[in-house]
Formats: C-alpha cells, structure tokens, sequence
C-alpha cells in the first residue's frame, strides 16, 4: 500500500487496519531441537555472557513427576497418575513398567518420587513414594515403597515399607533422597487449613506437632525403620523418624555434592517460597512463620502464617525466599564440565512460574548474587531437574503432554 493512499485513509481505516495485522505469540513447539541464549544484560544494560544451549524434547509422557538414572544411562520416570517408564537410549518405552501399587492421584498427590539405592547395582533396588488411597474417601496416606528392577518391564519383591498412620486430603509432596549416611530422607507436605467439617485428615497446624508425620522431613533406614541416632530419639511425644519440622510442601531435596549438606524447596503461600539448609532437629517455622502471606493478601491467618512478623525465637530462617511465589519444585547444583559458566550455580524448576531458573552464587561467600529465568518462552511447568552423568541437564515438564528435556550446549563456530 503506498503513503500516499495511507494518507488518504481516515483514522479509523487505519485503526482497523493495524488490528487486522496482530497475531497470536504461541510457545514454540517441542517438536524439534530449540537453541536459547542465555546472555543477558545487569541493572545498568551492560551485557552479562552466557553459553547457548540447545532443548531436545523426548514426549510422550502424561504430568512426569521424577528421574532417576540408571548405571547403564538409560532413565527411570514416574508419572504422576501411577506409571513409570523407561527411557531407552534417548527414546520412550511405548511399554510402562508394571508392578507399581495404586495411587490416589488428586490435588498433587499421586506417584511421586523416585531414587535408586546407593548400591542399586548390586541390589537392583529402587525406592518410590506414592500417595496409597484410603477407601471409600478422597484421602490418602503419604507411603515409600521398595520394589527390584532388573531392567524388564516389571518390578519384583514390590512392598510398601513405610506410611504415614494419618492422612491427608489436600496438596502434599513426598519427595525423598539417600543421604552420604546412606540413610532415606523423606519429605511429607502439609495441606492448606482443612474444612470445618473435616475433623479426619491433617491440617496446617500439625506442622508443629510432633507427633504427626506430616509437615516433616524424615529420615529413615533403607528398609523403612527409623535410625537410633535420629534427632529425637527417644523425647517423649516425638515421632522417631522425623529429622526437621515446621515445612509447609517441600518439592525438592538435594544433597550438596561437596559439603553433604540437605538442601529443600519448599512452596509458601501468597508468595514465601523458599531454599532452606536442612539441619537435624531444627524447626523450619511454618505454619507460623512465613515470607509469604494469606491468599486473600492477608499478611496472616486463615491460609498464611500465624505471626505478622516473618520471625520467631527457635525457628529457622530461609537461606533464599521468593515474593510473589513461582511454586518451586525440584533443584539442582550444577558440578559437570559441558556448561563451564554453570558451574557451581543451583538450578531450580518452577511450577506456576513456568521456568527453570538459575542462581549465581557468589565465589567468596557462597550466597546468591544474581537469578537469571531461563526457558519461559516455553510456557511449561518444571517440575524436575537433574544433571545427568553426562554432564547435561534434563528437565521434566509437568504437563499433560509432558516431555523431558535435555539440555546440551551449542558449540561455538570456529
């Protein structure tokens, strides 16, 4: 169209005409390798270096929950609904493993996670945690179970060797993780306050209770029992197999591959979320406690915290927290050698957020310096993240149509 026949066209012509030519911007299909940059720029619009990274997309799995590696670097996948599945030499199994017992899954619950025993080669076993249905309601009991693998497409010796004796009816996480002690850990999330006429399933306030499994880490033998060096051994009123408590829905748990240290995300309300280093013993504060405030934007109460300050005598405070919230879930040091400008950063998925993002730390006192989203052009819930033995990093994305996700370096042109 010339400028002059634009001139001549009245303004609403040319209104409706600039409406004509909007469109839609869609999330980019998985359907083929994507690369991204992950150059940025600080405050001050001075550039910040990056490597580009290449996304490869293996779908076909329905809301992926949690990974494991095997040694032979094939790959372990629950999905939520109460299926695991194996990746074979970078594809799918069309085949799903049978074996697993039935879960309840509903409001987050369901099958959960999943880890290998630190002698899997010798024992084949695999440990899962899963939400077993209470019958005839829409409870659940958070539960681990023990099955042996022997790379077929069933499980053998399945049995459930730890459930809480109480249940829940609303969102909770149980993640777990083996320890350099050799010992289980094991997180179980408390829900939101129950209904008035609910008097059955926990609620919020059991957090603080001692003698509730629930809104704890646990921590506990390879055959489910508790350790007698557990930090509460023998204190009347506590159960044996908690390790920390006051944790609201924590939906990732990660051992510090030099320190030994615990580290956990853990999902607040109205924003709170938070990075804790967990310590035995130790009271994480919720629900009293919190970064975060009420749904209604109460800044306590009824979903928030108790307290108005974010602070109490005995009670721990986050090593990082979010405001608003991107509902954390798994997290991740990076320590391989295929992304040297990660290295030593902490990866965290993002659920609401729809990221993965990274955090740089600082060389001289460790603590973060800088966040950094990466992959929101995705749109995609992030629900786990692990460095692969390869030293690349795979994402699942917690979808429908869910994908996992390998993240590779892009080699620079000579």
């Amino acid at each position: 169209m010339s400028s002059l026949l634009l001139i001549a066209l009245p303004l609403f012509a040319l209104v409706r005409l600039a409406a004509a030519q909007d469109f839609e911007v869609k999330p980019p299909s998985l359907d083929r390798p994507l690369i991204f940059d992950s150059a940025t720029r600080g405050p001050d619009g001075i550039p910040i270096p990056g490597p580009k990274f290449r996304v490869v997309a293996i779908p076909g799995f329905n809301s992926p929950y949690a990974l494991a590696f095997l040694p032979d670097g094939n790959m372990l996948v629950t999905e939520r609904g109460g299926r695991l599945r194996l990746v074979r030499d970078g594809k799918l199994d069309p085949e799903p493993i049978a074996g697993l017992p039935e879960v309840l899954n509903t409001r987050q619950r369901g099958m959960n996670d999943l880890a290998l025993h630190p002698g899997f080669s010798e024992n084949h076993w695999i440990y899962f945690t899963y939400y077993k249905p209470v019958p005839g309601t829409t409870n659940a009991r958070a539960t681990l179970g023990r099955a042996r693998y022997d790379g077929s497409h069933s499980l053998n010796d399945v049995r459930e060797i730890f459930s809480t004796d109480s249940v829940v009816s609303g969102p909770s996480a149980a993640k777990i993780a083996f320890g350099p002690d050799g010992k289980i850990y094991m997180t179980v999330g408390i829900p939101l306050p129950r209904s008035p006429s609910d008097t059955v399933s926990v609620t919020a306030t059991d957090a603080q209770d001692p003698n509730n499994l629930y809104g704890k880490i646990l921590r506990l033998n390879d055959d489910g029992t508790a350790p007698k060096d557990n930090p509460f051994i023998g204190r009347p009123g506590y159960r044996p197999e908690i390790y920390a408590m006051g944790i609201r829905d924590s939906m990732g748990l990660y051992f510090h591959p030099d320190t030994g240290e615990l580290w956990e995300t853990e999902n607040g309300p109205q924003g709170g979320d938070e990075i804790n280093i967990i310590k035995a013993g130790k009271n994480y504060g919720w629900p009293v406690i919190s970064y975060g405030r009420a749904y209604s934007g109460e800044v306590s109460g009824k979903t928030g915290p108790v307290m108005v300050q974010p602070f109490a005598e005995g009670m721990e405070q986050p090593w990082l927290f979010w405001n608003p919230s991107p509902s954390l879930s798994a997290i991740t040091f990076y320590t391989g050698n295929r992304f040297p400008e990660w290295k030593g950063n902490i990866f965290v998925g993002a659920l609401v957020g729809t990221k993965l993002e990274r955090i740089v730390l600082s060389p001289v006192s460790g603590l973060p310096i800088r966040r950094q989203a990466l992959l929101t052009e995705l749109k995609q819930r992030i629900r786990e993240v692990r460095q692969g033995p390869d030293g690349l990093l795979y994402l699942l994305t917690e979808e429908k149509a869910g994908s996992l996700l390998r993240l590779e370096p892009v080699e620079a042109v000579k």
